[in-house]
C-alpha cells in the first residue's frame, strides 16, 4: 500500500514546498533614495528679447535671428541647450488664377535643432523674407544643468511689427 500512495505523497509534498518558496518575501534592496529635482528659474533670451509676447521690428528681427539662443538663470548662470524647436510663421501672397485676386496666406516651417544660433541656411532664408506680421517661435527648449539633469526652459515668441 505504501508503494501505491508514495508517488502521490511525494508530488503533494513537492507542491507544498514549491509554493512556500515562491511565497517568500524578497529581501529589500538598499539603493539611493530618489531626490526630487526642482529646476532652477531661468529665462530664454535672443539678444535682449525675452518672453512669450515679445515684439520687434523687421530690421531688429533680422539681426536677432543671427544671434545665439541663451538660457540664463536668476543668478546669471548660463545653461547649456540640449535641443529646441524653432517655428517660423511666414506670410506670403497667393493669387487666385481664376479671378486674379491676391490674398495673404500664412504657413509655418519648423524643425528641431541641437546647436545655436540657427544654421546659416535658416538664417539667410529668414533674413531675406522677414516682414511685419510674422513670428519667430523658440519652444520645447531642453536645458542641461551642471550635473547633467535635463529640464525645460520657457519658450520665446517674437512677433514682428
Amino acid at each position: 500500500m505504501i508503494k501505491k500512495y508514495l508517488p502521490y505523497f511525494l508530488v503533494t509534498l513537492l507542491m507544498i514546498v514549491s509554493s512556500v518558496t515562491i511565497a517568500q518575501v524578497p529581501a529589500k534592496t538598499t539603493g539611493k533614495p530618489i531626490v526630487k529635482f526642482k529646476p532652477p528659474v531661468v529665462q530664454s533670451y535672443l539678444g535682449s528679447i525675452t518672453g512669450k509676447e515679445a515684439v520687434a521690428g523687421a530690421e531688429e528681427g533680422k539681426n536677432l535671428i543671427t544671434l545665439p539662443l541663451k538660457i540664463v538663470g536668476d543668478k546669471n548662470n548660463n545653461y547649456t541647450i540640449a535641443s529646441y524647436q524653432f517655428a517660423y510663421k511666414r506670410i506670403g501672397i497667393t493669387e487666385d488664377e481664376a479671378t486674379g485676386k491676391t490674398s495673404a496666406e500664412s504657413d509655418m516651417v519648423s524643425n528641431q535643432f541641437n546647436t545655436t544660433p540657427l544654421p546659416a541656411i535658416w538664417q539667410s532664408n529668414i533674413v531675406e523674407t522677414l516682414h511685419k506680421g510674422e513670428t519667430l517661435h523658440f519652444f520645447d527648449i531642453i536645458v542641461l544643468d551642471k550635473q547633467g539633469r535635463r529640464f525645460f526652459a520657457p519658450e520665446l515668441k517674437i512677433t514682428i511689427q
